[in-house]
């Protein structure tokens, strides 16, 4: 007996939705554009942290082009040499990219320390400037992004969102924001204290928190890639709410992992005491929506019996 509610949950992920799919070009080409003026107003300002931060803009680019299209391959229906399909692609360019960024870090750093030693004469008016320009772009990227995703959540109330990246890139623009802020401050610091070490600690500052965000993004990513329980996911809690549905005598052969952080998938065996065919059906059904609610969206759950070994596999 066979049942394909699995199904539906990648189908409802198959189309594109425009809003997102704007957002993150519009993202892409604002950090793409603003990444090539902070090297060139670093270099006119003498300003380590402005030159840091371009490095990380450049890179943010660099990610959302891969998100959309990865956002793209991952829409891609399975094959017979990906039977799950191309969703875990995307951890590739996570991967790459964290290493990337943590490498940069380092240099950052480094100049940072240098700069911070003896500091250098640092045009703050210039700074400030390109400080207000940072925090005025990434703010409107954000903005235009979160209108988007509203948009999408109101029209289309329908379980997982396929939007994860634009959450992620979202984030990251707000932490930009954030970055301009500290930037802008360092500036109008400099500018009335002429205390041009400050421009060596925001350097440190800007790679650490880059360093930070790297080595979580990382550790994540490899979690996914090794097939650890998700986060969300409270395999503890929902192994104990599985044991207390009537009429089921064990739950074994118990595993859950995600595909691509967003995408889970769960297998487990389920031992019932004595019961007719109706029953099994109906504690079947209870599995299911158990682990609907625990945001499993690709079950597969063999039922086993005194009376009757029977398998369903919902994939």
């Amino acid at each position: 007996m066979e049942h394909n509610h699995g199904h539906q949950h990648e189908h409802t992920h198959q189309h594109q939705h425009s809003d997102g799919k704007n957002g993150l070009t519009l993202a892409f080409w604002l950090n793409l554009i603003f990444a090539v003026i902070e090297v060139v107003g670093g270099i006119l300002t003498n300003s380590t942290a402005i030159i840091a931060d371009a490095f990380h803009d450049f890179i943010d680019a660099i990610a959302i082009g891969i998100a959309v299209l990865f956002e793209k391959i991952s829409g891609k229906k399975r094959s017979s040499n990906y039977s799950y399909g191309y969703k875990r692609f995307s951890l590739l360019s996570a991967l790459g990219l964290s290493l990337f960024l943590l490498i940069g870090a380092v240099f950052m750093i480094k100049s940072g320390i240098e700069s911070f030693i003896q500091p250098k004469e640092v045009n703050s008016i210039g700074m400030l400037w390109l400080a207000v320009l940072g925090v005025s772009i990434n703010g409107f990227a954000f903005l235009r992004m979160k209108n988007g995703n509203g948009e999408h959540r109101h029209h289309h109330s329908h379980g997982h969102s396929h939007n994860h990246n634009s959450k992620a890139i979202m984030l990251h623009l707000l932490e930009d924001v954030l970055g301009w802020v500290a930037v802008l401050i360092g500036a109008a610091v400099i500018y009335f204290t002429r205390w041009n070490w400050i421009d060596g600690l925001l350097t440190i500052g800007i790679a650490a928190f880059i360093s930070y965000n790297a080595t979580k993004n990382l550790i994540g990513t490899l979690k996914i890639m090794l097939q650890s329980v998700p986060e969300n996911v409270n395999m503890e809690s929902l192994t104990k709410e599985l044991n207390n549905i009537e009429g089921v005598e064990s739950i074994h052969d118990f595993h859950i992992w995600s595909l691509d952080g967003n995408y889970n998938i769960a297998s487990l065996h389920a031992v019932l005491e004595s019961t007719d065919n109706r029953s099994e059906n109906k504690i079947y059904t209870t599995i299911l929506e158990l682990l609907n609610k625990y945001g499993i969206q690709h079950p597969t759950v063999q039922i086993e019996s005194d009376m009757n070994n029977c398998k369903f596999d919902n994939c």
